[in-house]
């Protein structure tokens, strides 16, 4: 059993209007990879929000007195504060550079998902508006061009509670379930399982970010070749949703 991990390169800085779906299929076309049915392809947020003209000028942005007492506790620019609250539902933590959040899209993460690298200096990338649209309008363009069964998965890069460094996460899914439920199954000794499920979309998204790199890899697609599941998980309707703990079952913040 085995399962592939191919990076797409030669993908040009992405500015916005750009046809991300047109973009893949040239890179493709360059490198001589053509797609087969189940691939799933990886793509990383920064490349959705800049063509989506979703990119903040931080010095566009005026500091309440909220954001000022964060940025005092935090030690980030307040301008940038003011830009990860009005991101936010919520404001969970603050430490020393760090503002833990709930973002307007349900994530609790570190900033709310806004981004400075691979951007100009004073710019900075929000979370996509809508990355399960995003991912959807993706896989659509590529399984009519190619009439094949895919999955689309939008990526990023954010800590975990308890744990030190960053790992890549889902944030945007299309065609296939990215939470695998696996109750009523047995493990090696037969007992039932009651409560497993596990978290595929996030499991794709932290192998592909193993070729995607934090840095100047310069490869913001991942084809995923080989896994096995995909017809199982296979699901055109479902988002990302599933991921998310709603509040009121998370413990850590009650």
């Amino acid at each position: 059993m085995s399962i592939e991990l191919i990076g797409i390169n030669g993908i040009p800085l992405v500015k916005k209007g750009d046809n991300i779906s047109k973009l893949i299929i040239e890179a493709l076309n360059n490198q001589d990879i053509s797609l087969k049915n189940e691939d799933i392809l990886l793509i990383a947020e920064t490349l959705i929000s800049k063509a989506e003209g979703n990119i903040f000028k931080l010095s566009n942005f005026i500091p309440s007195d909220e954001s000022i007492a964060i940025a005092q506790k935090s030690g980030k620019d307040p301008k940038l504060v003011e830009a990860i609250i009005q991101e936010s539902n919520e404001v969970i933590e603050v430490g020393s550079n760090f503002v833990i959040t709930e973002t307007k899209h349900g994530f609790v993460c570190a900033n709310s998902g806004i981004d400075e690298s691979n951007v100009d200096e004073g710019f900075a990338t929000p979370m996509p508006e809508n990355a399960d649209k995003s991912a959807n309008e993706i896989r659509e363009f590529l399984e009519n061009k190619y009439d094949l069964e895919l999955g689309v998965i939008i990526t990023d890069t954010q800590g975990r509670a308890f744990r030190n460094g960053a790992v890549g996460v889902a944030i945007g899914c299309s065609g296939i379930n990215p939470l695998w439920s696996r109750v009523g199954e047995t493990d090696l000794y037969g007992r039932e399982l009651q409560t497993t499920e596990v978290a595929i979309g996030d499991e794709l998204a932290a192998a592909a970010s193993l070729l995607m790199g934090q840095a100047n890899e310069g490869i913001p697609v991942v084809i995923i070749r080989g896994f096995k599941n995909f017809e199982n998980l296979r699901n055109s309707y479902c988002g990302i949703s599933p991921l998310l703990r709603v509040k009121e079952f998370d413990v850590f913040r009650k």
